[in-house]
């Protein structure tokens, strides 16, 4: 009996040991809408004008992970670490396993093309490292994800996916 006790003692501190040597993970938040990726550096020399611009080109997919519920993203807010905001004022709805774009510059929102713009042409996301927060309509987080363009962008491409 004291050998199972010895061995289930050291299989316990081996458990808390690799705990405390896992890194640590962002925290999941019980939304069904989540941040799958970022284009937080445009292709391209960045030009915030709205004609001839790349504005466009800089986007977040929020997808809705849910398998059974449709959701509206009306009230839902996005965020950067400096405190710039869209918000989702129109009706959209995404499917269970839907997605929508949330392109910067000038354009026609389209469920159809899964695309909402921002109607403005200045650049939300920071090149270097940021931080991207999705409120849900309540004021409660939906999800977050910070980056910095060394850890995260390991191609340099200036997209970084979160979920899958």
């Amino acid at each position: 009996m004291r050998k199972r006790h010895i061995v289930a003692t050291a299989v316990t501190a081996g458990t808390l040991a690799a705990l405390a040597a896992a890194p640590a993970q962002a925290t999941e938040y019980s939304s069904a809408l989540k941040i799958k990726g970022v284009q937080y550096d445009a292709p391209g020399r960045d030009s915030n004008r709205c004609d001839g611009g790349n504005t466009r080109d800089e986007f977040l997919t929020i997808k809705n992970y849910s398998a059974t519920a449709t959701v509206n993203l009306k009230g839902y807010v996005v965020k950067d670490a400096a405190g710039n905001k869209f918000t989702f004022g129109a009706n959209h709805y995404l499917q269970p396993g839907d997605y929508v774009k949330l392109r910067g510059g000038r354009g026609t929102d389209s469920d159809g093309g899964n695309v909402v713009y921002r109607q403005n042409c200045n650049f939300i996301w920071n090149n270097d490292k940021d931080t991207i927060y999705l409120y849900k309509p309540s004021g409660s987080r939906a999800d977050v994800h910070s980056y910095t363009k060394s850890a995260n962008d390991r191609d340099g491409n200036g997209y970084i996916t979160y979920h899958g």
